[in-house]
């Protein structure tokens, strides 16, 4: 029924919500089926990287345990920049995915750990996609010339 119906999901017997094979099928074919989804689901990290393949903001569902994996979180990311505020505080630390996550949605910038504006290299990364946000950055940075020479080369501030 879920191969047709994805939703349908919502009627099944509660060992069927928890299989995975199932929930992913649906979830193939409608994406609200995952809402669904049997709660220990979120905890297994081969279903919530399939599920953030095809949404990424679906990461919010995740178990602690699972939004910590930086995989998992890069994964998410690079379907949605914005699954990056449901990401544990380390992984927000991390240059790489907060990058990825900024260049498929220059908003996720919001989400990053206050410790990366004082990262000369992230930020000379982040103001060529937006020179903008060279007012996020650290004091220190903001001083550095090429830095800001980045960042109007990119906005003309």
């Amino acid at each position: 029924a879920v191969q047709k119906d994805g939703l349908a999901l919502e009627h099944a017997d509660a060992r069927v919500r928890a299989d995975r094979e199932v929930v992913l099928t649906a979830m193939w074919q409608n994406d609200s089926a995952l809402k669904h989804a049997d709660v220990a689901l979120w905890a297994d990290r081969e279903f919530v990287l399939w599920a953030v393949r095809k949404d990424g903001l679906v990461l919010e569902h995740a178990d602690a345990r699972v939004r910590a994996d930086r995989w998992v979180v890069l994964a998410a990311v690079q379907k949605d920049g914005l699954a990056l505020e449901h990401a544990d505080a380390r992984v927000r630390a991390d240059r790489e995915v907060v990058l990825t996550a900024m260049w498929q949605n220059d908003s996720a910038l919001k989400h990053a750990d206050v410790a990366l504006w004082a990262d000369r290299e992230f930020v000379l990364w982040a103001v060529r996609k937006d020179g903008l946000v060279l007012e996020h950055a650290d004091a220190r940075v903001r001083a550095d010339r090429w830095v800001v020479l980045a960042a109007v080369q990119k906005d003309g501030l």
